[in-house]
């Protein structure tokens, strides 16, 4: 008589087994996504060859196998405990085995449990064992099914892939070149498909996205890879204001959707360079930590000044840091730092180490003796001084900002992580969303290979199709061009730059002038961007845009310190994919297809 149970063909990978006698076997079938499992129950058929039985094949299968598992479900109570698997994970029925097909086998020789730490070289076991970088990908893939929902089709984007092999063109850092099979040609991978979304503005496509791969040959660290994903956007008829709230609707659509925040800011608050810079010392603060930086240098004794560096009328700043109510915790906190790999780029500074005191008032002075009465009193009151805080002195050179980052911007981010792995202070929680605009247009910049090309000793600051602020900015470039302002903007959370963009030159006589009157490039650069000009000269319209960091995004909302962590097969800090080997050497053969040859 046929059985009523429902009957199954099951899909998995065998997971532990338990032989309760010679005739019960209970095992877990793990689902194809390894994310539940149903448990196995088997006994032998009567009459069959017991060497030969789906009972005894399954009692003979390596655990990790591939399998296919026919049967009738029966329904079980919840299991107990289980160390061999997450029992939240367990379906309230189990299988009543009938048949197992094993679909390979998984060799003896490779060792896999909960605490086995695979090498890069073994990803796909990296992978297969550890949930959380499972988990990372699956977040990775829900986060650009919302943001091509909320672009494309609340926002009316289109949605274009553009080439990737482009040409070199200077745009700011070092390129990767393919060779072709004709002599002396080559294709660049692009930086960024920032030309020709420019060019998409001019062909009457009025809003473009592309989650887009992107390369760039340079110095690899926790948050860069030769080879990245971006969000990369434009939109024709547009300035920055447009492009800062349709990136507002993405976020607070991605951080409701993936991770139930509801609070984010609107609008999101807004810095220029120029305070942040300041207030703490980075051009990407993160606001959570405090610890606000302040100018000094008219209220210190001469004696002090010369004392903390070499520097002639330098700018000094000061800050504190709430490390201990007890004045010995602090010492002690600032005597490891100081004896740690982490002081050295402070200590080293030309010019000139950081000053480092302690407020305590069972001292003279409350432990500030070197300011003088006068100062002492007013910095206790300006900073709000109490028992145990920190206070750091730094000199630097009295110059308009043109980089990223000052000494004491800097010390400030290692003191406070110093800290936090101390147990002196909590970690920060939560996410704090910062517009950074009004950034210089041009920086000084003497190495030719990661500027623009150009011959005057700047190089644009974001790439040289941004457009300046205002009018009067333009004036400038006549003038004085690193006083000029940019119309860039920089999204930032938590101290990380998620992405950069602006308002570009839409107007080609205004492009030429800055590439060959302000970079001063060569008559060869120009020609690099003839078309370029050409399609700016064609009635281009206005048009801004911006470019997020996609594994930036993803590895901030997953609270990871490296983008590593949430891409699927990421290189090394060489540069390298470790599992295929690549990059491989190239062979006579393809060198000499490429009409290349190996010097040195």
């Amino acid at each position: 008589m046929p059985s009523s149970r429902p009957y199954v063909v099951l899909h998995g990978y065998l997971g532990a087994r338990r032989d309760a006698s010679k005739s019960l076997t209970f095992a877990e079938l793990h689902d194809p996504s390894l994310a539940t499992v149903v448990q196995l129950v088997s006994t032998p058929v009567k009459g069959e060859d017991a060497s030969n039985t789906p009972h005894q094949l399954l009692r003979n299968l390596q655990q990790y196998t591939p399998v296919a598992v026919e049967g009738t479900i029966v329904s079980r109570k919840a299991p107990k405990t289980s160390k061999s698997v997450d029992t939240s994970r367990v379906t309230d029925v189990e299988i009543k085995v009938e048949n197992v097909m094993a679909l390979n086998h998984f060799p003896e020789d490779i060792i896999m449990t909960q605490e086995t730490a695979f090498p890069p070289e073994q990803r796909h076991l990296q992978i297969r064992n550890d949930a959380n970088i499972r988990d990372a990908l699956a977040f990775r893939s829900q986060a650009t099914h919302i943001i091509r929902d909320e672009l494309c089709g609340n926002l009316r984007f289109t949605e274009i892939e553009t080439p990737l092999l482009f040409k070199s063109t200077p745009e700011g850092a070092r390129e990767f070149l393919v060779p072709t099979r004709s002599p002396g040609l080559a294709y660049a991978l692009p930086q960024s498909p920032q030309q020709y979304k420019q060019i998409l503005m001019a062909s009457g496509i009025p809003r473009y996205m592309q989650v887009a791969k992107c390369f760039r040959d340079e110095d690899l660290r926790a948050d860069r890879q030769p080879e990245f994903t971006q969000l990369d956007l434009e939109m024709a008829f547009a300035g920055s204001e447009d492009v800062m709230q349709t990136i507002e609707a993405v976020v607070r659509r991605l951080w409701a959707e993936c991770l139930g925040e509801h609070s984010l800011p609107n609008p999101i608050q807004r810095m220029t360079y120029e305070e942040a810079m300041s207030r703490y010392g980075s051009d990407k603060p993160d606001l959570r930590l405090g610890s606000e930086i302040r100018r000094v240098e008219y209220m210190l004794p001469v004696d002090l000044v010369q004392k903390i560096g070499p520097l002639t009328d330098p700018i000094v700043e000061v800050m504190k840091l709430r490390i201990a109510e007890d004045g010995q915790d602090t010492r002690r906190f600032v005597s490891s730092f100081m004896d740690s790999a982490e002081s050295l780029p402070f200590v080293q500074n030309p010019d000139g180490q950081p000053g480092i005191f302690i407020f305590d008032s069972r001292k003279p002075l409350q432990g500030l003796q070197p300011f003088g009465f006068e100062a002492a009193e007013q910095l206790e009151e300006m900073l709000e001084l109490e028992d145990g805080d920190l206070v750091v002195l730094q000199a630097r050179k009295n110059a308009p900002f043109s980089t990223g980052s000052t000494p004491i911007g800097n010390l400030r981010l290692a003191l406070h992580k110093a800290a936090v792995k101390q147990g002196l202070i909590e970690a920060p929680k939560g996410f704090e969303f910062l517009w950074i605009t009004d950034f210089p247009l041009f920086r000084p910049d003497n190495d030719v290979d990661m500027g623009q090309g150009g011959s005057a000793g700047i190089s644009s600051n974001h790439h040289p199709f941004t457009a300046p602020k205002t009018a009067a900015d333009v004036d400038l470039l006549l003038t004085d061009p690193l006083q000029a302002k940019a119309d860039h903007y920089d999204l930032v959370v938590n101290g990380v730059e998620l992405g950069g963009g602006s308002r570009r030159i839409h107007n080609a006589k205004m492009q030429e002038f800055i590439m060959r009157n302000v970079l001063r490039m060569s008559d060869d650069r120009m020609k690099d961007f003839a078309h370029l000009l050409e399609v700016l000269r064609a009635g281009c319209p206005p048009h801004a845009g911006i470019a997020l960091g996609f594994d930036r995004l993803v590895a901030v909302m997953l609270g990871k310190e490296s983008i590593r962590d949430v891409i699927a097969f990421p290189k090394s800090g060489k540069g390298e994919d470790l599992l295929v080997k690549s990059p491989s050497r190239m062979t006579e053969g393809q060198l000499e297809t490429y009409h290349l040859k190996l010097r040195g």
